[in-house]
């Protein structure tokens, strides 16, 4: 069992492409509005997309939050740590 949470915030497209098997897709502009429901996932979260740039953003939220997270960077980099 997992000891922690994937957050995809990729688009529900760029998601379909491809993504780490259990992960959660929450888009980047939906993260404040689900707020609550990320607070209260198993931590830590590791938040991933592409690139790296929009998980740092929402995990740099998040971590104003209190939230234990982290950007994990691009989906493939996550993946191929599982």
């Amino acid at each position: 069992m997992k000891d922690y949470t994937i957050v995809d915030v990729r688009t529900p497209g760029e998601f379909q492409g491809g993504n780490v098997e259990g992960s959660i897709n929450i888009p980047l502009q939906d993260v404040v509005e689900k707020e609550a429901e990320i607070m209260a996932m198993k931590e830590p979260v590791i938040f991933c997309c592409a690139t790296g740039n929009r998980s740092g953003q929402a995990a740099q939220y998040f971590k104003s939050k209190g939230l234990d997270c982290d950007n994990g960077g691009g989906w493939l980099e996550v993946n191929a740590k599982q």
